[in-house]
């Protein structure tokens, strides 16, 4: 009997396929593979990126989905994928491999964002746990990660939330000549085991928000708590964040600050007037009846 044994799903027309293991073989955290430099370490992964119409893997607990390209449907190779699938495994064949120094496999994608100037850069593992930005190299002081990043001559400043990195640029070099240095560099870095941060500053870097929590009053309480529920998942999807700044009563004015992508960026007005805005005086009748922004 085959201890591996597994299970496909496909759809006409959708370039993803999933093949169900009855059995557990990736980790906790879902891993995504881009190309075949990406799966090194993990030879089961490796193996897919042979198939000419494999585009994008991604593994997790007891599931593969892989990506196809538009040659083909998945109706023509599926079994055959499946197949290949089941004789690597019940051959006993490496799924990820564990190096002598313990690396964690690491992946690490390149994002475009709204603001052309900022590109996010996404890895498949948590980096911090609250979000920090870095105008130069004297704030990054506490991120090693940032530090090394303000090194790249073409770094303005540098975003890092969740599990991703927002840098902006500098308008002397375009994307397209440094993005993959700038992926690879970070992917590197996480990958063996340096420190991202190493302590969330009380001072200068971080957002007012967490400075002002302990002194909100009821009307600004409910509007952090609408930013955070409605507004920041939006904008951090885009490489930005959107911190609660001030509330002026007399004027019924919201004031937030704008970091990473939406600092600066061209669509971050109209983002404002008919997101935020529009939101805010909706869910808060006759208590917020403008938003006004600042760059972080």
């Amino acid at each position: 009997m085959k201890s591996f044994e597994l299970q496909t799903k496909s759809e006409k027309g959708n370039p993803w396929a999933s093949f169900e293991m009855n059995r557990e073989i990736g980790p906790e955290e879902e891993i995504l593979y881009k190309n075949i430099d990406d799966a090194k370490g993990a030879p089961l992964i490796q193996q897919l990126f042979y198939l000419p119409f494999v585009k994008t893997v991604r593994l997790s607990k007891q599931k593969i989905d892989v990506e196809r390209f538009n040659i083909l449907e998945w109706s023509e190779v599926i079994e055959e994928v499946k197949e290949q699938l089941e004789d690597y495994l019940n051959d006993g064949g490496a799924i990820i491999e564990v190096t002598s120094n313990d690396k964690i496999p690491v992946s690490v994608y390149a994002e475009s964002t709204p603001n052309p100037s900022v590109m996010k850069f996404v890895a498949n593992k948590a980096l911090v746990t609250q979000s920090i930005e870095f105008k130069n190299i004297d704030e990054a002081s506490v991120s090693p990660l940032a530090q090394k990043l303000f090194h790249f001559p073409f770094v303005k400043e540098v975003f890092i939330d969740a599990n991703y990195v927002s840098i902006t640029k500098y308008e002397v070099t375009e994307w397209d000549a440094v993005v993959m240095e700038v992926r690879e560099f970070i992917r590197n870095f996480v990958e063996e085991g340096n420190l991202v941060l190493k302590e969330i500053p009380q001072e200068g870097t971080t957002s007012k928000e967490h400075q002002t929590t302990k002194s909100l009053n009821p009307i600004e309480t409910q509007i952090v708590s609408i930013l955070d529920e409605y507004i920041k998942p939006a904008v951090a999807s885009d490489g930005g964040n959107i911190q609660f700044d001030s509330y002026h009563a007399e004027e019924k004015k919201v004031q937030v600050i704008l970091q990473g992508a939406c600092s600066g960026c061209p669509s971050s007005t109209f983002t404002l007037k008919n997101g935020i805005e529009n939101m805010l005086k909706e869910m808060m009748p006759g208590k917020v009846e403008s938003v006004v922004a600042l760059n972080g």
